[in-house]
């Protein structure tokens, strides 16, 4: 499955200054800081890290969704799918990249 590279470039430019790590994997593409996965993309949609105590009211934004691994069945809790009308601004992009990052700099590296 091939990912957007749109996103992907837009990704980028928001990640300017953080060391992060670009690694392709599960057909898309992840983000990575220090070892842990702040946001990636699969298809058109953006994956994003999120902390467990914000997982449920999110689900409920418009274009936010359960995040699974094609062909899996169970919902990979700590993550969403942000389908790409939500994440169409720059300032949209910007929300859901600091969110991940965030979440990916508070735990230890790998």
């Amino acid at each position: 499955m091939a990912f957007d590279l749109k996103l992907a470039e837009r990704i980028r430019s928001q990640l300017k200054g953080i060391p992060f790590v670009e690694k392709k994997m599960f057909g898309g593409v992840g983000y990575m800081l220090n070892g842990n996965m702040a946001v990636g993309i699969l298809g058109d949609d953006l994956i994003v890290r999120v902390k467990s105590e914000n997982y449920e009211k999110l689900l409920k934004q418009n274009h936010v969704k359960v995040f699974t691994m094609t062909g899996g069945p169970r919902p990979m809790k700590g993550w969403v799918m942000v389908e790409p009308d939500g994440c169409k601004t720059a300032k949209q992009l910007k929300e859901w990249v600091k969110t991940g990052v965030e979440f990916a700099a508070a735990l230890p590296p790998k």
